[in-house]
C-alpha cells in the first residue's frame, strides 16, 4: 500500500491544495477510490446485487440497473447478458 500511495503523490498534493483535507485524509481518499475501482466485474455485480436486494428491489429491477451501471465503471467491462449476470450472482 505504501508503494501505491507514493505513486499518487501528485494527486494527493492536488487534493490538499484544492480541498480542506489534510495530507493523511487525502491519501486515505485516494486509496479508498483506488480500492473501489480495483473491484472486478464479478465483485461489482455481486456487491450491487446485495445492495439493491437489501433495498427491496426485485431481481428483474436489479439486473436492469446493474446492466445500466456497468458501462460507467472506470474500465467498462464487456456487455453482459442477463444470463451472465445471474451466473455471477448464483454460480
Amino acid at each position: 500500500m505504501l508503494d501505491r500511495r507514493m505513486s499518487h503523490d501528485d494527486l494527493i498534493d492536488h487534493l490538499v491544495r484544492s480541498t480542506p483535507l489534510s495530507r493523511g485524509e487525502a491519501a486515505r481518499v485516494v486509496l479508498d477510490v483506488l480500492a473501489y475501482f480495483d473491484e472486478t466485474t464479478e465483485e461489482f455485480v455481486r456487491r450491487r446485487h446485495r445492495e439493491l436486494q437489501s433495498g427491496g428491489l426485485t431481481n428483474a429491477d436489479i439486473f436492469e440497473r446493474i446492466t445500466a451501471e456497468l458501462p460507467y465503471r472506470a474500465v467498462a467491462p464487456p456487455e453482459l447478458s442477463l444470463r451472465q449476470l445471474r451466473r455471477i450472482v448464483y454460480g
